[in-house]
């Protein structure tokens, strides 16, 4: 998941260490440095139906396969468990069916962030593919890890229940908890990755940018197609090398897209490892079947990614699962993109109320709309009608 691409706009600095790019599977939020954000204002507002730009034109029966798919997790919760139930019986409605439905049985809030604006940063994601070998031989140099055993991951709820799904990572050192190696670190040789390589690809700088993504495919010499996913995060804030370089006077703001960083990478490459090193975050990777090519990877709630449809969210503010309905533009352009999406993902990028991850696909057309992604947009949580947000901003467990 990205902020702009997620390379781009700096996410923020944790209690030791900082954000992962994407969750565990069970969605709880990997960032245990965060400070819990007090919004001076009430971040979520009950408005009506009519009050959604663009409303009557989302399209929503589109949508209806991944809301069944958001339901096969959220259906074991109370506050869910009905709606569910009754969603399951439409299977294929119409525009107009669907849009009854939701009328009927959620209630729409409108999602502010915490100074008031009730306009916020919309960004894509995508899942790329790789060339790549199981193993280590020119031109396949640049390993893809699963987790290091000594990475630590420590639940703070343990000690204080008002932290529940806040985590630290981190390693032993003596008597001591310590941050986790950065990616400088791991690059040269401190964490102890020998033998954890899942594979070999051809790129580094797209290996770094698969690490941003937090999963893809690998085609193998073969022709075999694998798919790795998000497995664990070595706990340090992400940083954007696109801000580096702009920073640096090497882009300029509006260039610094991934196809420009991509062009900076290709004609310096004495100084990559130097630009990647900026980002002190590493993500480690699992391998996961593809028995179905045309299935997206498995965001934070635990079902597949639907292009077009499923959206990574501030689960802070806006409960895994749910609806909502967003109103922004195209890609570098201002044809509106008004629809219904589900928040099935989570980023360490997307911090605030107001603010999404769109997921367009699989492949370069997915990968060139993403990398072209930075709108403007709002933003409506639909929440079953007995379902009300807590009191301290963030929505009820």
């Amino acid at each position: 998941m990205i902020e702009h691409l997620r390379w781009f706009f700096p996410a923020a600095a944790g209690l030791i260490a900082g954000c992962a790019l994407l969750p565990p599977p069970e969605g709880a939020c990997p960032c245990p440095g965060l400070p819990t954000v007090t919004p001076r204002i009430n971040p979520l507002e009950p408005v009506e139906f009519g009050a959604l730009a663009g409303w009557k034109e989302g399209e929503q029966a589109a949508a209806w396969p991944a809301f069944l798919a958001s339901c096969q997790a959220l259906r074991w919760r109370e506050a869910w468990r009905a709606v569910c139930a009754r969603a399951m019986e439409l299977r294929s409605p119409g525009d107009e069916e669907a849009r009854r439905f939701l009328e009927e049985n959620f209630t729409p809030w409108r999602l502010a962030n915490p100074d008031g604006a009730i306009e916020g940063l919309v960004t894509g994601y995508y899942e790329p593919l790789l060339r790549g070998s199981r193993a280590r031989a020119t031109p396949f140099l640049y390993p893809l890890y699963g987790p290091p055993d000594d990475l630590l991951t420590i639940d703070l709820s343990a000690t204080n229940p008002e932290l529940r799904g806040m985590r630290l990572r981190g390693r032993v050192e003596g008597k001591r908890v310590v941050p986790y190696y950065s990616r400088a670190e791991i690059a040269r040789g401190a964490a102890p990755v020998a033998g954890k390589e899942i594979l070999w690809v051809d790129d580094p700088i797209e290996a770094f940018f698969l690490q941003i993504q937090g999963s893809g495919r690998i085609q193998l010499e073969g022709g075999e197609t694998l798919r790795l996913g998000y497995a664990d995060q070595n706990g340090h804030p992400f940083q954007s090398i696109g801000r580096y370089l702009v920073e640096r006077g090497e882009l300029q703001l509006s260039e610094a897209s991934m196809p420009a960083i991509k062009a900076w990478a290709a004609a310096n490459p004495k100084r990559l490892e130097e630009l990647l090193n900026q980002n002190p975050s590493f993500v480690f990777f699992r391998e996961l079947p593809l028995a179905d090519p045309t299935s997206g990877p498995v965001g934070a709630l635990g079902v597949p990614l639907a292009p077009g449809r499923s959206i990574a969210v501030d689960p802070r503010y806006v409960p895994l699962g749910a609806p909502v309905f967003l109103a922004t533009t195209f890609p570098a352009s201002t044809t509106p993109l008004t629809r219904l999406v589900l928040a099935q993902d989570t980023g360490g990028a997307i911090r605030n109320p107001v603010r999404a991850d769109f997921f367009w696909g699989f492949g370069p057309e997915a990968g060139a709309q993403a990398g072209r992604m930075r709108q403007q947009g709002r933003m409506w949580a639909l929440l079953p009608r007995d379902l009300k947000p807590a009191s301290a901003g963030a929505v009820a467990p």
